[in-house]
């Protein structure tokens, strides 16, 4: 071989356009016992559960860098572990559409347009309010994850029902406990 045959093979081929071979919102089919119908249901619900949940992350994460006062540190803490919790059940959720043989909701602004979790101020809000929202997202998230866990159990989908219930809806009330129990008005000091 010639000194340059071995460095064009090497090259990498940039700028590389393809056509799209799957659109948003349709599913393949995979042989995994699950009726066409049930599989595109549950992907449309994932999905949505997958853009809310994406969003919880992210205002986890800004909330954790925004945290002040007396707490900050515990508080910093237990936002970014929530975080990694929530980063944990994206991946999950996306995986379980593509298993049913759909398109996991990908782009951020994809996920903007998605999302029924109301945008935040761009700057920072009092720790309480911060909170406060992300209870709200938790509740938005856990009222639709009852509702398709129920729905993709009756279309016999098992799978879904079981991530939705012992992932999806187990870790958002947990987290929603932790988030609520610093809500409580009690004074740091007693005297």
């Amino acid at each position: 071989m010639t000194q340059q045959k071995q460095e064009s093979d090497s090259q990498p081929r940039l700028h590389q356009h393809g056509r799209e071979i799957q659109a948003f919102g349709s599913v393949r089919q995979l042989p995994v016992a699950l009726s066409y119908n049930s599989r595109m249901y549950a992907c449309e619900r994932l999905n949505l559960i997958l853009a809310d949940t994406r969003i919880l992350h992210s205002l986890y994460k800004k909330h954790h860098w925004l945290m002040r006062g007396p707490t900050f540190y515990q508080l910093h803490l237990l936002l970014d572990k929530h975080a990694d919790e929530q980063l944990e059940l994206v991946d999950m959720v996306a995986e379980r559409i593509q298993t049913l043989g759909g398109i996991a909701v990908g782009d951020p602004r994809h996920v903007a347009e998605l999302t029924r979790i109301p945008r935040p101020p761009n700057g920072a809000e009092e720790v309480p309010a911060m909170l406060s929202r992300l209870l709200e997202a938790h509740e938005t998230i856990l009222t639709d994850a009852h509702d398709a866990a129920a729905r993709v159990a009756e279309a016999g989908d098992d799978g879904s029902n079981d991530l939705l219930v012992s992932n999806v809806i187990r870790t958002n009330e947990l987290q929603t406990w932790f988030i609520a129990e610093h809500l409580v008005d009690t004074p740091i000091v007693s005297v």
